[in-house]
Parts: C-alpha cells; sequence; structure tokens
C-alpha cells in the first residue's frame, strides 16, 4: 500500500456564513475550529450524537462528540451548525476515472464537490498520471487509488487496456508487474459478457490470487454469475466489485461466504429502473446535460427485473452479516448518493448504508485515517441540511464539503 497520497494540509479555513447560510472558507494556517450544534454521525453505525461538536486543527480531527462531552480550546473560532447535520465524506471503492492528469483532476474535484473523499479506480489505468495523482491528491479533490491494469481472458473488441492472459505464467507475471507498482488491489474479470467470449476460469485465477497473497495484496472481481461467485470464494477471492446478477444465490453460497468473513462485497446495483426526482442535479450541471440525463430518466421494466435479482442477494447477504461497501463503476462523480439510495431501496437500512459508504469503504481502500469522525482522523466531512438517517437521499442536501481540514469551493461545478 502506498500511503503518500495521505497529504497532510496545514490550514483551516475560517468559516464565514454567505448566502442562505452556508459556511464558507478562508482562514489562517494552523488555526482551531468548533463546528457545534450540529447532529453527529460518526459513521460506525452508532446513533448519531445530537448537539454534536467537531474540533479541527489543520487537517486533523481533535475532538468529536457531544457538547457535554467536548471540551473546546480557548481561542477556537466557532461555527454554529444548530440544523445541521455532520457526518464522513463518502467514498467510493469502484469508479474509471480520466487517464490524463487534467481528466483525472477535474474528475476527483467533481466528486469533491459532491461529497466524494476518496475514490478508487479498478483496473483501466494504463498511463502514469493514475500513480502520480495518488502520490500526490491535488487541492480540492478526492483521495486516489488505483488498481492499475486489471487481468482478463482476450475480449478483442473492449479495451485493450486489461493484461489478456491465456495461461497460469502470464497471469503470475502480471500480477508481478502490479505488485512492482504498488497498486492498492489487483482486480480480474471472470465474465463471458453474454457468451461474446470465453470467461478467466479457474485454473488461470486460482493461481492470480495466490501470487496476489504472497505479495500481500487483495484481489478484486467483476463477477455476474453464481457459479463464478462460489468458485471465486473457493479460490480465496477478497472482494466482489458486483453482486450476482444471473440468479437469486443460494444455500451453498451462503455456506461459502460464512466461511469467507473477510470478502468485501460492492454491490454497484445498476438502475432500479423507475423514474427518479433528479432535481437535485440541475443546479450543478449544465442545462444541456441535465436535460439529457431527464429524457432518459423513464421506466424500464427490464431493469427492474435485473435490479430486483440484486436487491435480493444484496438483502440476503447483508442480512448474514457480510462485510459490505459501496461501490459505483463508472465515471458519474454524483454516483454514490443514487447507489445508496439503491442500497435502502434493496433493504439496507439507511446508518447500514452510511457505514457501507464511510467506514467500511475506508477499511477496503485501507485508508486508516479515514471513514470515521473521530479524534486523529482526516477531517474529511460533509455538513447535511438534512439528517440521512431519516432519508437517505439526504445526503444530496449538501452545505458545505471539508476535505483534509480544508472548504471544498462549490460556487461554481469544476
Amino acid at each position: 500500500m502506498c500511503w503518500t497520497n495521505l497529504v497532510v494540509l496545514a490550514a483551516i479555513l475560517l468559516p464565514v456564513v454567505g448566502a442562505g447560510g452556508v459556511v464558507s472558507a478562508q482562514a489562517p494556517a494552523g488555526g482551531v475550529t468548533a463546528f457545534e450544534g450540529a447532529r453527529l454521525i460518526v459513521g460506525d453505525g452508532r446513533a448519531p450524537i445530537e448537539n454534536g461538536v467537531l474540533v479541527v486543527e489543520g487537517a486533523r480531527i481533535m475532538q468529536a462528540g457531544s457538547a457535554a462531552e467536548v471540551s473546546i480550546p480557548a481561542g477556537a473560532r466557532r461555527v454554529s451548525l444548530a440544523g445541521k447535520t455532520l457526518m464522513p465524506a463518502l467514498i467510493d471503492t469502484h469508479t474509471h476515472l480520466g487517464l490524463t492528469r487534467d481528466d483525472l483532476t477535474r474528475d476527483l474535484q467533481r466528486r469533491a464537490y459532491h461529497g466524494i473523499g476518496a475514490a478508487m479506480s479498478l483496473g483501466l489505468d494504463n498511463t502514469d498520471a493514475p500513480f502520480q495523482i495518488r502520490a500526490e491528491t491535488p487541492p480540492g479533490a478526492a483521495r486516489y487509488f488505483t488498481a492499475g491494469r486489471g487481468i482478463t481472458m482476450p475480449e478483442p473488441g473492449r479495451s485493450d487496456v486489461p493484461y489478456w492472459i491465456t495461461t497460469e505464467a502470464e497471469g503470475r507475471k502480471a500480477v508481478q508487474e502490479l505488485a512492482a507498482k504498488k497498486v492498492d488491489i489487483v482486480k480480474v474479470w471472470v465474465d463471458d459478457r453474454d457468451g461474446k467470449y470465453k470467461k478467466l476460469p479457474a485454473e488461470l485465477y486460482g493461481p492470480i490470487i495466490d501470487e496476489a497473497h504472497k505479495g500481500g495484496f487483495r484481489v478484486t472481481a467483476h463477477i455476474f454469475a453464481l457459479s463464478d461467485a462460489k468458485g471465486l470464494l473457493r479460490a480465496g477471492i477478497d472482494g466482489f466489485a458486483h453482486g450476482v446478477r444471473d440468479r437469486d444465490v443460494d444455500d451453498e453460497f451462503m455456506t461459502l461466504l460464512k466461511r469467507h468473513p473477510n470478502l468485501v462485497l460492492t454491490p454497484n446495483m445498476g438502475s432500479r429502473g423507475v423514474k427518479t426526482d433528479l432535481a437535485w442535479l440541475k443546479a450543478s450541471l449544465p442545462a444541456a446535460e441535465w436535460a439529457k440525463l431527464e429524457a432518459g430518466n423513464t421506466d424500464q421494466p427490464q431493469a427492474q427485473t435485473a435490479f430486483g435479482i440484486q436487491a435480493r442477494n444484496l438483502a440476503e447477504m447483508n442480512a448474514a452479516g457480510a462485510r459490505i461497501a459501496t461501490g459505483t463503476d463508472g465515471n458519474t462523480p454524483w454516483a454514490p448518493h443514487v447507489e445508496m439510495e439503491d442500497m435502502v431501496a434493496a433493504g439496507m437500512t439507511p446508518m447500514q448504508v452510511i457505514v457501507a459508504s464511510t467506514r467500511n469503504a475506508a477499511e477496503f481502500l485501507r485508508i486508516p485515517d479515514m471513514g470515521t469522525l473521530e479524534r486523529g482522523k482526516s477531517a474529511d466531512f460533509i455538513v447535511l441540511d438534512a439528517n440521512p438517517v431519516d432519508n437517505i437521499t439526504n445526503t444530496r442536501r449538501i452545505a458545505s464539503v471539508y476535505l483534509r481540514g480544508v472548504a471544498v469551493n462549490r460556487a461554481t461545478y469544476p
């Protein structure tokens, strides 16, 4: 794991209440700020703390708790957030972002605008820029993690970025090359793409997993079919980048799952196939882009059927205590907010989804100072106008975003 991207910014912005009561930021370095009076969601599943206080110094959280528990240092700047909710910044564990410095920086800044504090790209990074940006973390941008190039069987006509392998030796060599680049995880695709290609078989993904584990790396798998999910569990896979999508999981699968309690599922629910309210995006997007989204915002019975399979499978795995983290696929900056609503629609509680999108996602990406609002953690948090425990879509009602103690400029969309 490369930790050079855990940049510490030694500045905290002096909050100024602007139009609509939104907290903006400007301050000298090294100051202490107390955000007080808000409902505080720690991110670890405990009930929200009413009348909470978050004390931040530079890029770090000094204290977090109820007003009765926290001692605000003398001279600290005090910001009243009465009626607001504070929660950890979101983390997206499955993306595919730009490949140039400019594109990737913009993608990460757009995620910051939407309250996403970190994102991992899974398997389509074949330039140096992702590794450079991972080490630097541009100001006002989400942190970045990468799997580099993923591994699959040859798929002519699809992306040729992944390693195309047909032998065990090629698979092990690919892992060794990825290890040399210190990727954050190894990605494999196990899918025949509706019968178009030969899928990566167990005799190849087994050695890939073995080689990765020898080097201290984990492996996550793109899957579709239940049969492949079972085979990967038997081979010791560490994560699923999608849930099972071809049919409902069965008792054999659940038995295998219970034998692998450390497996992390990123459900990646896909479209529910129902028309939804997109008004929350209108202010941030160009009119033409929003209109295009709205034009495709229709009921789609086929998608509803596919979502039903995924929803039942997620509900069963969640009930069994599976580790679940949020991930979205693709390059839609606001997608975690949609995914979170879909996960609740599948039967998870809002608090379970919040934990999946914060603490669990941070643990999956091995970010020790993100995911919860606790002493010593990075000051990465969202200020919301409403409580997401009441309604998960309230994560979209963002008043301000702070990353590494610095307020993200949300005056314009990056």
